[in-house]
């Protein structure tokens, strides 16, 4: 069942699935740390509109399902939730942390991002070739137009 979120202007439903590797992929995410990444970024999302849907992680990376609204930037959430997790845990002066990375430094620079939710493509592809109908009167069932194809006469 889908859970359809809705703005002033909009109905929506995206979802995204994102990876966060530590610098170096250091292992660095102990229990501790896990846990206060865990509460920055749902502040983070809260303050951004977005839901924490789904989160934990190794000790060198982190994976994350976050419901977002169509006004936010992905890569604006994505440095917002590195910019201010890793100051969280900076700001937590773990010796195991500051022994395995040093500097300001917590997560490489990269991440992974991949939409997440819905219709497989091949679904969504279909349904959208199948709009196109004949016009019809009122009362009348719809009759959906051949394809034609391209090469054809």
């Amino acid at each position: 069942m889908h859970e359809f979120r809705t703005g002033r202007h909009v109905i929506y439903e995206l979802y995204v699935h994102l990876v966060f590797s530590t610098k170096y992929r250091r292992g660095v995410i102990t229990d501790e740390v896990r846990d206060a990444l865990r509460e920055a970024m749902n502040k983070v999302c809260g303050d951004y509109g977005a839901k924490l849907v789904e989160f934990d992680g190794e000790d060198d990376h982190v994976l994350l399902l976050i419901s977002y609204p169509p006004k936010v930037s992905l890569s604006t959430l994505v440095g917002s939730l590195k910019g201010a997790s890793a100051y969280r845990i900076r700001g937590m002066n773990l010796p195991d942390v500051q022994s395995k990375l040093w500097g300001d430094h917590f997560w490489s620079p990269s991440y992974c991002a991949v939409s997440a939710g819905g219709a497989p493509l091949d679904i969504i592809k279909r349904y959208i070739e199948e709009q196109r109908a004949e016009p019809r009167e009122k009362g009348e069932k719809r009759n959906r137009r051949k394809k034609t194809s391209l090469t054809s006469p």
